[in-house]
């Protein structure tokens, strides 16, 4: 095991007697050079020890007063991960065949016979801390690993989202205001941050469906015929297919956000008229930072509005066009000095900031 491990290594000892703390105490220090240590002869202590300890490993004895060994490892997996490996070394002077079994099977890696040799304690100790330390390294490279999956999926997401948009607005600028928008939005809600992180990373997908509507409908600089809305109204269809059988979190939620954030409190939106709390939070709360970024943006046919008179509008749409609750959390964003100055954007003039909705 590597010298810095060694030093690092964080001990625990749960032992009743006093003489056999200070024993194993002398042994992992003078033998070892183990200087991060903890014990208690009380095993009441052990699981409070362990949460402000967080051990590397753990030495137990097995008959103690009030709560015995069997007991602690019971509590203690209810604190450990079960993915984590965390080894409990088991002190006992009793070697029955039974006692051995019923360690293994509450959890137990090793046992160390009472009374200790010196060298078997350290060998033990150290090839049990060996493990745990080469399956933190795994455990890290894991983590890293898997964090550029997920990265290089945000990525892919982001820049999918980039293509839908410069088909209808050559700033590619909407996605990332709606996305920015509907994170705030969740955040006034009172979404937790994991959840906020996820809506400001799906909602920029809101209209990537528009990639399979022709620019004949697309671009059209006035207004569409009802055959041509009709046909406008697929592109949530087609963007939650193509978003489809995803089985991360993300692209689970960016589906459920490009299928539903056309639909209205009331249920007269599209595509399938869903109403009221039917419609999943995501695609109320993109439906809200969609409808204010197109009415602050300017398109072909209309000027920008401003920011003043949007709020307005959403505020008289609650009830009917949006969910009351998302509008309270839009208002309460115009207290938040930080959220209304990001709220308060100016119209760039483009194609269409935003395309057809």
């Amino acid at each position: 095991m590597p010298a810095k491990s060694a030093r690092d290594a964080r001990i625990l000892i749960v032992d009743d007697q006093e003489a056999n703390v200070r024993l194993l105490e002398g042994i992992l220090r003078r033998a070892a050079g183990f200087s991060n240590l903890r014990s208690t002869t009380d095993s009441r202590e052990a699981v409070t020890l362990y949460s402000e300890f967080q051990p590397d490993l753990i030495l137990l004895d097995l008959h103690m007063p009030h709560l015995d060994g069997f007991r602690v490892m019971e509590e203690l997996k209810l604190l450990i991960p079960t993915e984590s490996y965390v080894p409990i070394l088991v002190l006992t002077a009793d070697i029955t065949p039974e006692a051995k079994q019923l360690a293994l099977a509450g959890g137990a890696k090793d046992f160390l016979t009472k009374p200790f040799d010196p060298t078997e304690v350290r060998l033990r100790i150290e090839n049990l801390l060996e493990t745990r330390f080469l399956y933190l390294d795994m455990e890290q490279r894991v983590r890293a690993r898997t964090q550029e999956l997920e990265d290089a999926h945000v990525e892919v997401l982001e820049r999918l989202a980039l293509a839908a948009e410069y088909r209808d607005d050559d700033t590619g600028e909407h996605t990332k205001r709606v996305g920015r928008i509907s994170s705030l939005l969740a955040r006034a809600h009172g979404l937790p941050p994991g959840e906020v992180v996820v809506i400001r990373r799906a909602a920029p997908l809101h209209d990537v469906g528009k990639i399979g509507i022709p620019d004949s409908i697309l671009l059209k600089p006035g207004r569409l015929t009802p055959e041509e809305f009709e046909f406008m109204k697929t592109h949530t269809t087609i963007g939650a297919k193509i978003l489809s059988g995803g089985r991360f979190p993300l692209l689970q939620v960016a589906q459920g956000i490009a299928l539903t954030h056309h639909e209205r409190w009331d249920g007269a939106g599209y595509p399938q008229g869903l109403r009221a709390e039917s419609i999943p939070l995501p695609g109320r709360i993109v439906a809200v930072a969609d409808a204010f970024d197109a009415m602050t943006s300017a398109r072909p046919y209309k000027a920008a509005w401003p920011v003043a008179k949007a709020v307005a509008e959403l505020e008289r749409c609650a009830g009917t066009q949006f969910d009351p609750k998302i509008i309270e959390a839009f208002l309460s964003l115009q207290k938040d000095p930080l959220a209304s100055t990001d709220l308060d954007l100016p119209a760039s003039p483009s194609r269409s900031a935003g395309g057809r909705r």
